[in-house]
């Protein structure tokens, strides 16, 4: 019973966060869900991830979850685009509403395709098991849309829309940089993975030589530059979406990216003096040239 409150705590608390942020930065008169339409797009995230959550946990199974949460970034974003504004949809919306479509299609179908190969995921061996713990996992993936994607929600409902700059040519920059390295590192992951003679081993190939975690630095350069095209639209209390990459860096560098990602390698190769070498050599995130 302690766990479930517990539990049932959190993913109030999630709610919570995703409202407040919501009504703070909401800077347009439109209506979703009969609400304001920055929380409507948060319900619509939970929502999401809730209804999905019900038959993933019947069957027990953890295959749909990453692309669940590729397919709410696309459907959030659709449905901002079309009904944040009175008007058409401005040059900035609809970059926005690209780039983070094209970054989420990527994405989720490498993520779908390599946990299909896979057949599970690990993370979720103990979790799935309990159904509390498997809906606050699945709550939490529904706050990390709403969150990651409020600083571009927030540009779009602008109701006069600045005309595109250098501001956002810089962030374009940004963004296609971090893309590149995503996607390239991710392929590289992949490729080395695949090859029988890698069993068992850790990747230190191509970008891997530069960063142990290349795909968390290029995920975070690119939501910084998402944020750095939406900015030139924020006033007042809506510079709090700058609150958008730093969740992404949290999550990312102490969450539930390079902290379980180094535990796991610890345990695997922890008194291999390669691995040892790797990680003196080459820097958690931060990529730096090859020693």
């Amino acid at each position: 019973m302690g766990a479930t409150l517990r539990a049932l705590a959190i993913i109030g608390l999630g709610v919570a966060i995703a409202l407040g942020l919501s009504f703070i930065v909401d800077g347009s008169d439109r209506q979703l869900l009969g609400m304001p339409a920055l929380a409507g797009l948060a319900m619509l995230a939970l929502g999401i991830q809730w209804l999905v959550f019900i038959p993933s946990y019947i069957t027990q199974t953890e295959i749909y979850y990453d692309l669940t949460g590729s397919l709410t970034y696309l459907l959030v974003v659709v449905v901002a685009v079309s009904t944040l504004t009175d008007s058409e949809p401005s040059a900035r919306a609809l970059l926005l509403a690209g780039l983070v479509s094209v970054w989420a299609l990527r994405l989720g179908s490498f993520l779908f395709r390599r946990i299909k190969k896979a057949g599970k995921d690990g993370r979720f061996d103990e979790i799935k098991t309990r159904w509390p713990r498997f809906l606050v996992t699945w709550t939490l993936q529904g706050l990390w849309v709403f969150i990651t994607l409020l600083a571009a929600l927030v540009a779009m409902s602008s109701p006069d829309p600045k005309p595109l700059g250098a501001v956002a040519l810089i962030g374009c920059l940004l963004w296609v940089v971090g893309f590149i390295v995503e996607a390239t590192a991710d392929a590289q992951k992949s490729t080395f993975n695949s090859d029988p003679a890698n069993r068992g081993r850790f990747v230190n190939v191509g970008l891997w030589r530069w960063s142990r975690h290349p795909n968390y630095f290029g995920e975070i350069l690119l939501w910084i530059g998402i944020t750095v095209i939406a900015a030139p639209e924020f006033q007042g209390w809506q510079w709090l979406a700058l609150i958008s990459p730093l969740f992404v860096i949290f999550l990312l560098t102490k969450v539930s990216g390079v902290p379980l990602l180094e535990k796991r390698g610890d345990e695997k190769w922890g008194d291999d003096p390669e691995y040892q070498r790797y990680k003196r050599d080459v820097p958690v995130l931060l990529p730096r040239p090859p020693r």
